[in-house]
């Protein structure tokens, strides 16, 4: 591997001379330009690639963000990470991030393994039973900006969509569209968007006047096989005696859809449809599916200048606790 010291010796200089132009800092030093552009080439010619522990150590940073999400090949979570991955690239840094699958114990390795790695800052999407991994990082001083969901224990940055008010919108164009009878498909994680999800669909029913029914309520467990969820919610649409279904997550509405393929029903003639967060396959589909429409590029990029705000790049922002407005997309499904 070749150091400093291979290209000091090949130009005849002193390492520190070297080590000085490879920081950029050779105006600073008033090392001329002639010297410099020398010192640029050999380095390139000679294959010269610096070592980042070591840069770390003398900097004190590592230009590198930790990203930890749920799946990262959710739809909605692989353009979140893309989004960010791009974004930071302007600020100088690049990404690391992988997947929790919604384990904690998996999510508290994540987190040891980008700390070993001396990351700068944390953008995480936590999973259920990380609050005291995550407050470790706190009390360690290092930056943590969460997305799409949070603790109401942590007083952390976080950035995520009106959940609440998406769904109530949804729900009430439902009821003004005639549907009286509304089914909800949801998965059983106790995490607050979801929640919050749940939480306006009760409360439109209510304040509509109509009844709250549990047998119309179906909670998949997280993890699920797919033949497993499809059979499972044919099941319930046969079961019910509902005229519209909400899915309360894309993935859950993809499934959704093959149950309602599979039992010959038609949408909107039979049964409305309508899905809490896009997906390309729902412009698609025929009917296209109705939907509430997360500002995923939103988040993505609120989170990244919280985040620079805290390592000190940007002007630290006054509002830490975002919610952005979702997108109710009209489409045949109603």
């Amino acid at each position: 591997m070749i150091s400093i010291k291979d290209i000091a010796k090949s130009l005849g200089v002193s390492p520190s001379s070297v080590s000085i132009v490879l920081n950029g800092k050779a105006k600073e030093k008033r090392i001329s330009d002639t010297l410099a552009s020398k010192i640029i080439e050999a380095s390139e010619r000679m294959g010269y690639f610096p070592n980042q522990a070591a840069v770390s150590l003398r900097t004190g940073q590592s230009k590198t963000i930790g990203l930890i999400v749920e799946n990262i090949s959710n739809n909605f979570f692989s353009f979140l990470a893309k989004t960010i991955e791009d974004e930071v690239r302007m600020f100088g840094y690049n990404v690391v991030y992988c997947s929790t699958e919604n384990d904690a114990i998996k999510g508290s390795e994540l987190i040891q393994m980008l700390y070993n790695q001396q990351v700068d800052g944390y953008l995480i999407t936590p999973a259920l039973g990380m609050e005291p991994d995550i407050k470790k990082l706190v009390d360690r001083k290092k930056p943590v900006v969460l997305m799409d969901r949070y603790f109401e224990t942590l007083n952390l940055p976080y950035v995520l969509a009106d959940n609440y008010k998406g769904m109530r919108d949804g729900m009430e164009m439902l009821i003004k569209a005639g549907y009286k009878k509304v089914g909800f498909v949801t998965n059983d994680l106790d995490l607050i968007q979801m929640n919050e999800r749940e939480i306006a669909y009760k409360e439109v029913l209510t304040s509509a006047g109509l009844l709250i029914d549990e047998k119309n309520i179906l909670r998949l467990k997280y993890g699920f096989l797919k033949e497993e969820a499809v059979t499972t919610i044919s099941d319930f649409v046969k079961k019910t005696d509902i005229d519209a279904i909400f899915f309360a997550t894309n993935y859950i509405g993809i499934y959704g859809l093959e149950s309602i393929r599979n039992l010959k029903i038609k949408i909107k003639k039979d049964l409305g449809v309508i899905c809490f967060d896009d997906h390309d396959i729902f412009s698609l589909y025929t009917p296209a599916i109705t939907v509430i429409s997360q500002p995923v590029r939103e988040i993505a990029i609120t989170a990244v200048r919280i985040l620079m705000g805290e390592l000190g790049l940007l002007k630290r922002a006054k509002d830490l606790h975002i919610h952005l407005p979702t997108e109710l997309i009209f489409r045949n499904s109603l």
